[in-house]
């Protein structure tokens, strides 16, 4: 056997490092974080910046109306009293007259992120220093505000995140999602808390204040920038603040109607990625354990190598989401998707040696490129 396959089979056990460290920082974060009762229960503002309407709409706008919580306000921001989600927030504000709810037309600025536009002008008009910021295809439970809010009540913590999962999945696309964000992302959110904290928030919720946005300029900072949910996070982490990952898991509708729908938004969201975090991104080369597999098989074709480089990817790829979606997560059928992880990961793999390939992204009806870290609409 040559030198080159040597170092390539060395090489290719890296990813069972990852999965190993990624496995013993689940076990590390779920045991140190509980979500507990807090009597912190300040008035907030809850935000969503509203483009076109999400399946499910108003039962998912509807279960943020009956929060048991004892002072909030609802506030959605729209392009135009056209977009087809202002029907559907006219009804629920007839249906929960008892709820303070406005909707507000016009961001202040035509930015190139749409969406954070909307969310500087929902920052200016929220009547409460607290804010729970989310999109507008989740649906959550009772006392989603009592136990995101919480850890706001403690010293220095600046903001909090949390964990999200789908609430149906129909398709074969949906079902990939779902064990994706299972096995993999929500592995590496654990592995970051573990090595570095949490630098970062994830846009189904987030939850910080006024006071906190202003420290970094706010989102009229962020108006021409890709991924403003990681740098909220981000920038109010280097303000000194901390940043809660909450073990708590909200619902979300899943819109993925095909496979091919779901690889564009996976590719786009890594594309923005290798901009914002270039380093951090050519290190995931050495998490792609499959892939490393099938390398290490081809330059040295025994039953040997073929049964312990597969069997211990499989092994630890179950065992990590297993650690992550059933003993902490505590999501129920999980089983029957687990023969998706190795799609799930192929996929992964080439659409993130897709994402060196591109310098541009479309969002929403639009073509963007990414220079020195701001969106610049294209003509395409």
């Amino acid at each position: 056997m040559s030198l080159i396959a040597y170092a390539t089979l060395f090489v290719a056990t890296f990813p069972f490092i990852y999965y190993i460290l990624a496995i013993y920082s689940s076990l590390r974060y779920f045991r140190a974080n509980r979500a507990e009762p807090s009597d912190y229960l300040p008035s907030i503002s809850n935000l969503q910046p509203i483009r076109g309407i999400e399946p499910d709409a108003y039962e998912n706008f509807a279960s943020l109306c009956r929060q048991d919580y004892p002072e909030f306000e609802l506030l959605f921001c729209v392009g135009s009293e056209s977009d087809p989600a202002v029907p559907v927030l006219h009804r629920l504000i007839g249906d929960f007259p008892q709820r303070q709810i406005r909707i507000i037309y016009k961001p202040t600025s035509n930015a190139s992120n749409d969406k954070v536009a909307k969310l500087a002008r929902l920052v200016d008009e929220a009547n409460n220093e607290v804010l729970v910021i989310n999109d507008s295809d989740v649906r959550v439970q009772p006392d989603y505000f009592r136990k995101v809010v919480a850890p706001m009540g403690r010293e220095n913590v600046g903001a909090v995140t949390c964990f999200y999962i789908s609430l149906r999945d129909k398709t074969f696309a949906e079902h990939l999602h779902t064990i994706g964000m299972l096995s993999d992302f929500y592995a590496g959110l654990t592995t970051a808390w573990q090595l570095d904290g949490v630098k970062f928030a994830i846009g189904k919720t987030i939850v910080t204040t006024r006071t906190n946005l202003a420290q970094f300029g706010g989102y009229e900072a962020l108006q021409s920038g890709p991924g403003d949910d990681l740098l909220v996070g981000r920038l109010i982490a280097e303000q000194g603040h901390e940043v809660v990952l909450l073990p708590y898991t909200l619902e979300t509708v899943s819109s993925y109607g095909s496979f091919g729908e779901l690889l564009h938004k996976r590719l786009r969201w890594m594309v923005v990625m290798r901009h914002m975090r270039p380093a951090g991104h050519f290190g995931l080369l050495f998490t792609h354990g499959l892939a490393w597999c099938l390398l290490a098989i081809a330059v040295h074709t025994t039953p040997a190598i073929i049964a312990g480089y597969l069997g211990t990817y499989l092994g630890l790829r179950l065992a990590m989401t297993w650690m992550i979606a059933i003993r902490g997560l505590k999501q129920k059928g999980v089983g029957k998707r687990l023969p998706l992880i190795p799609i799930w990961d192929l996929a992964a793999f080439l659409l993130w040696l897709a994402s060196f390939t591109r310098s541009s992204i479309r969002w929403r009806d639009g073509s963007y490129l990414i220079r020195d870290g701001k969106l610049v609409p294209t003509s395409e």
